[in-house]
């Protein structure tokens, strides 16, 4: 009798299909923030929904890649001004990924300044809405070291 998969390879795909749902979840409450704040911040514009969908998955890798690098090496400055430099580090994440995608603009520094507080705000409210419990209750991703 010849097998095609192993046991173990058997047991990927509930673990990868574990792993892709808070992703998903992640990518799917990220773009409706950014809708919801496009709609409330005349600076912030999306031309389609392409645009939105992409913006969300770069805004998610930069504040997955390049955010913690920025703190980083911020720290000092971080530290002086007691955390308060973090929301210009998100309004210049917001101001990367609105350079990097062809559909969406962003007027100037202190639109995304004050639309990166309402997202983080407003993504917090709809993630402890969607796991349905308090906002100390977060969707993390899987630690153990894999990807997918």
């Amino acid at each position: 009798m010849i097998t095609l998969y192993s046991d173990n390879s058997l047991n990927k795909a509930p673990d990868m299909l574990e792993n892709l749902m808070p992703f998903l979840l992640h990518w799917g409450i990220t773009a409706l923030s950014l809708w919801v704040a496009s709609h409330i911040f005349s600076g912030l514009k999306f031309d389609n929904a392409s645009s939105l969908i992409v913006s969300a998955l770069l805004l998610g890798f930069a504040n997955a890649i390049i955010k913690p690098l920025l703190i980083v090496l911020t720290l000092p400055l971080t530290l002086l001004t007691l955390g308060l430099f973090v929301l210009v580090i998100n309004a210049l994440m917001i101001m990367l990924v609105a350079s990097l995608v062809k559909g969406f603009r962003v007027s100037n520094f202190w639109t995304a300044f004050f639309a990166s507080i309402f997202i983080a705000v407003l993504s917090i409210v709809i993630g402890s809405l969607v796991i349905g419990g308090s906002p100390a209750n977060t969707i993390q991703m899987p630690h153990d070291g894999r990807w997918l």
